[in-house]
């Protein structure tokens, strides 16, 4: 028996933490919270001889080894649990109800050192750690592979796709109390005397001791993306904050439910990775401010444009200009990073089930799509570089030309008529003055990364090359 396939839809408002909780209590000798296993399984025996003697039955005639007492174990979770986890995958651990001895068990996951269909006693150490589904659920590489594949097709039937969400500088900005300058002490005040703004934005976090701060269109961006999309948090922040940012997110549990991803939950130190994204890879995207973190899977992820509301934020980024809350301004809501974001990812998603597309659902990768729509910002636009690089440095291999001609763009080295843009930090170059000469546009690098962030071509005026060296 599947525990959500063969069951009913389930009410969305299921918690994952009512799917804990339920194991913790019917497989409590298989808990670190149980130190004597021995004593639920005596629970168990007397059930069963209850259960016999009300049917006036004989109880010699029970086998109560400790392995038809683990059996009896699933039997009640199988019969029993009626549960949506906190996936969209429904976690479909399957059961076996009546076993034989000619019954292998392929021992898809392990809770507390049990396995999670036979009930053998297994290594706590085997399968990939869950532990923000289960703080002790493990699950085997085969069973990873099916619960992905099945959800997909799940999901595809929904039109919808996975998409996997940064918390600090992408959805928001977090400042300690010890961190807030003398110029954003009118932060610390009555909420009401805040500027409109803020006041259904910002949030004082005392037992924490910091500020939060939401990004403009934040809860809009969810609601519109939740139609689109499965939504994780997944973030390098502890849990204990992952899980507060998650309730100033999403106050009702409506879009992440336990779809949060923590410090703690990675498998490989300081790095990100979808290995333990119950999502097939070919249909998740991913938003975050820093790439470096993505290493195996930068081809999912779309690159944010840092929200920098505190001073400390950008402090910590190296920037010398006041910050948003000092200049006591914000991101535009209809124009801001996340408004212009989901306007991509709709498009993606878009692209993606378009009716005309050859291939069936199952084999599109949305890793394509978002190489296409890229590639569409800088279409017809050919680059040369001049005073960018430093010197001796293989141009192709510089971030900028990658970034440049991951929008669509052709890079070159040398100027030929067929150059549109010159792209340059001085206007004095042989390169930049023939671009001048030629009709040619003469821009500053952070034209490519406006465009980058944009995901549309800018206006080149608004992007002059200058002598000044705080350009």
């Amino acid at each position: 028996m599947s525990l959500t396939a063969d069951s009913p839809v389930h009410s969305p408002s299921t918690s994952g933490e009512d799917f804990a909780a339920f194991l913790d209590a019917e497989l409590d000798s298989a808990s670190d919270a149980s130190p004597h296993p021995e004593e639920a399984e005596e629970e168990v025996v007397e059930e069963e001889e209850a259960e016999k003697e009300n049917k006036g039955g004989d109880t010699d005639d029970y086998d109560l080894d400790s392995e038809k007492i683990k059996r009896r174990k699933v039997e009640i979770l199988e019969s029993s649990l009626d549960v949506e986890a906190m996936t969209s995958q429904e976690v479909e651990i399957q059961t076996s109800g009546a076993s034989s001895d000619k019954d292998v068990c392929s021992h898809p996951g392990v809770i507390g050192g049990l396995c999670i269909r036979c009930g053998l006693k297994m290594d706590d150490e085997s399968g990939v750690a869950f532990s923000y589904i289960h703080k002790n659920l493990r699950l085997a590489n085969d069973e990873i592979a099916r619960l992905r594949d099945k959800d997909l097709k799940n999901l595809l039937r929904k039109k919808k796709l996975y998409l996997v969400l940064d918390l600090d500088h992408t959805l928001l900005n977090s400042s300690r109390f010890l961190d807030l300058t003398v110029d954003e002490g009118y932060l610390k005040g009555s909420r009401d005397d805040l500027p409109d703004a803020l006041k259904n934005s910002l949030y004082r976090l005392d037992y924490m001791h910091m500020m939060t701060k939401l990004r403009p269109f934040v809860h809009s961006f969810l609601k519109e993306a939740s139609n689109l999309f499965e939504m994780y948090i997944y973030t390098m922040g502890e849990r204990a904050y992952a899980l507060q940012m998650a309730k100033l997110l999403d106050p009702g549990d409506v879009y992440f439910h336990s779809r949060v991803i923590a410090q703690g939950d990675c498998t490989q130190r300081h790095q990100k990775g979808l290995d333990i994204v119950l999502g097939q890879e070919s249909a998740v995207l991913i938003l975050d401010d820093t790439e470096a973190v993505w290493g195996k899977h930068k081809e999912n992820l779309i690159l944010m444009e840092r929200y920098h509301f505190f001073a400390s934020s950008c402090r910590q980024f190296g920037f010398g200009s006041k910050s948003l809350s000092e200049r006591k301004t914000d991101e535009s809501e209809s124009d801001g990073a996340l408004a212009t974001v989901l306007r991509v990812l709709q498009q993606i998603h878009s692209t993606f089930f378009d009716t005309e597309h050859s291939a069936s659902l199952a084999d599109r990768d949305v890793r394509q799509v978002l190489i296409t729509v890229r590639k569409e910002v800088l279409k017809g636009c050919k680059v040369v570089f001049t005073r960018v690089f430093p010197t001796q440095f293989q141009g192709e291999n510089h971030h900028l030309w990658k970034m440049a001609e991951q929008l669509g763009a052709t890079c070159s080295s040398e100027v030929d008529p067929s150059v549109t843009h010159v792209v340059s930090l001085d206007p004095g170059t042989e390169k930049s003055i023939w671009a001048v000469q030629e009709g040619k546009y003469l821009v500053h690098p952070r034209w490519i990364e406006a465009a980058n962030y944009l995901w549309r071509r800018q206006t080149e005026e608004s992007y002059p090359v200058s002598n000044s060296k705080n350009q």
